[in-house]
């Protein structure tokens, strides 16, 4: 029984690219050529990705500053509300737990 003679095709990879030449009638792959290089870069697009990440972390540490201040702000009047609070009541001597026994 013969087979049936069928013609090559190509496929691409959905995920790097690359392209291979698959000959179904043979069910493997001929050819592959490997996907195009990928590390070629711009300058100028690596300069300006590094300035939008340097004023990106400006902007964080300047809002980190701002929440530390107003953390000490919370601190402090939780601090004067607790104090008013409590500056009426009698100092007592605290328990030790030997004391107990």
């Amino acid at each position: 029984m013969a087979r049936k003679k069928s013609a090559a095709f190509d496929v691409e990879c959905p995920h790097c690219q690359a392209k291979l030449t698959v000959d179904p009638g043979v069910q493997a792959v001929l050819e592959h050529e490997p996907p195009p290089d990928k590390s070629a870069f711009d300058l100028d697009e690596q300069l300006k990705g590094l300035g939008e990440a340097e004023a990106k972390r400006d902007a964080l540490f300047k809002e980190q500053i701002e929440a530390q201040k107003k953390h000490s702000d919370l601190l402090d009047a939780k601090f004067r509300e607790s104090f008013e609070k409590h500056k009426d009541e009698p100092v007592e001597k605290p328990i030790r737990d030997f004391e107990l026994d």
